[in-house]
């Protein structure tokens, strides 16, 4: 065995055999399997030749990247989940192993959420933290590989999720047989309050997601890299539009008698700009606001932290299933949260389960108004579709959102999770309270 240092050097050689045994030489591949040493701090590396491997790069031989999604073995895959879309990118070939070293190292940095790169016509590099999870992550594609050629010569297009069962008398669990029948309870479409809704909305922290998911994790994340970020991206259009929002609500603030940080105008030094907008920001977080100007910019620093691999969204557990369900059963999911629509979508893009954006038919935030206010509900149907506000149900944690949703017309249900406040003491006289989306539509 050959040992070497973190920079690649030889310490130790094999011991030669003697003749007419060749001395031992080291592999080709040694630059390769350095590479994700370095760059995701791998324990080991596998590299295999496998028929799987170089048959699924040759499915579209046009493709750099290979995809499957809404197959159970991508769970064994390290951040990854079975409602998400699992992607390898694919490199060229060289006559030499040594030489795919530059496309190699290119593809694991545009792709940190990959553990894996194929190479068109030859194998495919997997890694993990140690040679246990390399083992079975080299499994997991492996089976992955295979699955998508399978499917591919039946037909099935194995980069779409299962498409909703349709809609009739024989549905069940989301399922429908030849006949209308079905062994198993039927799921029956009649909503105890009259009829099933055609869209229901979501809030996000204490509904879906737990709130030390957002205190613990999102928000200590954007506060850490306010300044830097501000300083990086300075001169973007994003984020000159970022302090502009800032700006306006710190003179909104001022106007309203609020002691708030001043954000100079463009004409000032940068680091003057960035300095008080970021006091300003941390000033907003430590009283937990909600202001668009606030959401927006968190939102843009989260996308980085989203998109690198840095943060995965959890979720309660009911929640990917029961929007599965709720497509299958015709009725569209929204969200409707004071973080950015930016912020939502790579939340449910990047979650612990996967990508859950496919359940979703769109996003809302405080742009359309502040959750406390009916008219912010009466605006939100507009773009729903419905005839009427009871054609919508609408889930939450926070009493005075239920309130505003119940007097625009909708049907509103307080959700009591684990680590929520405890609701008042009068919400369950005047709201349902549930404490999983299971609950959320009662069956007769």
């Amino acid at each position: 065995m050959f040992v070497l240092d973190a920079a690649g050097e030889v310490l130790e050689t094999p011991r030669s055999r003697p003749a007419p045994y060749k001395p031992p030489k080291l592999s080709e591949c040694s630059p390769l399997f350095m590479s994700a040493y370095e760059l995701r701090g791998a324990g080991a590396v596998l590299h295999s030749h496998s028929l799987n491997a170089v048959m699924a790069t040759l499915i579209d031989e046009d493709a750099k990247e290979f995809k499957v999604t809404h197959l159970e073995m991508i769970k064994g895959i390290a951040g990854h989940g079975y409602y998400g879309n699992c992607i390898v990118p694919i490199i060229e070939n060289t006559a030499r192993e040594c030489e795919l070293t530059g496309r190699l190292r290119e593809a694991i940095q545009q792709y940190p959420e990959s553990n894996a790169v194929l190479v068109r016509r030859h194998g495919v590099y997997v890694w993990g933290k140690d040679w246990i999870q390399a083992k079975t992550q080299a499994e997991c594609y492996d089976y992955l590989f295979e699955a998508a050629l399978r499917m591919k010569s039946l037909g099935i297009n194995a980069l779409l999720p299962q498409a909703p069962a349709p809609l009739h008398k024989g549905l069940t669990n989301g399922h429908a047989t030849e006949n209308g029948g079905h062994a198993s309870k039927k799921v029956k479409l009649q909503h105890k309050g009259g009829k099933q809704p055609k869209a229901i909305v979501l809030d996000i922290e204490g509904t879906v997601a737990p709130i030390s998911f957002v205190t613990e994790t999102l928000f200590p994340y954007a506060r850490a890299r306010v300044t830097e970020h501000l300083t990086r991206s300075f001169d973007s259009e994003e984020t000159q539009a970022d302090l502009d929002l800032l700006r306006q609500q710190a003179q909104e603030d001022a106007a309203a008698g609020t002691s708030v940080v001043a954000i100079p105008d463009a004409t000032a030094s940068k680091d003057a700009i960035v300095d008080a907008a970021a006091r300003n920001v941390f000033a907003q977080m430590d009283t937990d606001r909600k202001t668009t100007a606030l959401k927006s910019l968190q939102g843009h620093i989260w996308r980085e932290g989203f998109r690198s691999g840095s943060i995965k969204a959890e979720l309660f557990r009911d929640v990917p299933d029961m929007l599965v369900q709720w497509r299958s059963m015709g009725i569209k999911s929204y969200i409707y949260s004071s973080g950015s629509r930016e912020a939502q979508n790579n939340l449910f893009g990047h979650t612990t389960a996967g990508d859950l954006r496919p359940y979703l038919y769109g996003f809302f935030d405080t742009r359309v108004g502040p959750k406390v206010d009916a008219g912010s509900y009466k605006e939100i149907s507009l773009s729903l579709g419905v005839d009427s506000g009871d054609e919508v149900t609408f889930a939450t944690d926070i009493l005075a959102e239920a309130v505003a949703a119940k007097e625009a017309g909708w049907n509103a249900i307080l959700v009591s999770r684990p680590g929520n406040k405890p609701l008042p003491a009068n919400a369950a006289s005047d709201f349902r309270v549930i404490e999983s989306l299971e609950d959320l539509l009662p069956f007769m």
